[in-house]
């Protein structure tokens, strides 16, 4: 074990983001327990708010991430200036990405049905940073052998290529395929030549006078999203808390009355 954790991971320098990518993860679960205690009214727990000014967790999640980033860009892959620096990091892009739905929309929709993107996000890039940690490098590079690394020409092509389906993949509205296909070159692949999601660009460009192309587009995007989203609700649920119900149109508090005449 104390072999193989030397080889893979101390070794080629993989420390830093293994300590960050944990820290990372860390940082989101407590900071999600945290908001639903508070939220639940239980626990010592309360908002931060100085002066009756709300302070949200992403400040000081920036300030961590600023910390931590220029941190290891001074440090190094090795050393403890390195593994301080990936923590600080760590911690604070997790608080940060908490309340990326917040930062996206410029509005507080933290327990919101918009805020299961912070959820998404914090999932997704958690998930990118393992394979990247693996030995999966971007734009399958890791594909190519030691030999043909040697060739520059051999690696801009691959790389420009693997890009190249990402961007195609992204443009038929698959941004989640697109998201893993920058790092596993055979999911790009599939998301660039399969059929685009309704209301993409590249269904409206191409398949605008194209019925039968729409239909197929849709029927298949309705199977899809019926086998998948009530999972992902209910995973999303389980780490991020149960959005609030949206309230009906006439129960929101709409303008005030008028002037007098």
């Amino acid at each position: 074990m104390g072999h193989w954790w030397y080889r893979n991971i101390v070794e080629p320098g993989k420390l830093p983001l293994l300590l960050a990518l944990l820290s990372f993860v860390l940082s989101f679960l407590v900071t999600r327990l945290i908001t639903r205690l508070i939220r639940a009214g239980r626990g010592p727990f309360k908002n931060v708010t100085p002066g009756g000014l709300h302070i949200h967790h992403a400040v000081p999640g920036v300030v961590l991430v600023i910390i931590g980033g220029f941190g290891a860009i001074g440090s190094g892959r090795h050393g403890f200036g390195a593994v301080i620096s990936a923590v600080l990091f760590g911690l604070g892009a997790g608080l940060v990405l908490d309340e990326f739905a917040l930062i996206l929309h410029l509005d507080d929709v933290y327990w919101s049905e918009q805020g299961r993107k912070s959820v998404e996000v914090v999932v997704l890039t958690a998930a990118l940073v393992a394979l990247v940690l693996g030995g999966f490098l971007p734009f399958g590079v890791d594909q190519l052998t030691a030999e043909e690394r040697q060739s520059r020409g051999l690696v801009v092509m691959n790389t420009a290529t693997n890009f190249f389906l990402a961007l195609i993949a992204l443009w038929k509205g698959k941004a989640r395929t697109a998201f893993f296909g920058t790092v596993i070159p055979l999911v790009a692949l599939v998301g660039a030549v399969r059929l685009a999601r309704p209301g993409s660009p590249y269904a409206k460009r191409f398949y605008a006078k194209r019925p039968r192309a729409r239909a197929k587009a849709r029927l298949r995007a309705f199977h899809h999203d019926r086998r998948w989203a009530a999972p992902r609700r209910k995973f999303e649920n389980f780490i991020g808390g149960t959005p609030d119900p949206e309230r009906p149109i006439a129960d929101r508090p709409g303008p005030g009355p008028g002037p007098g005449p």
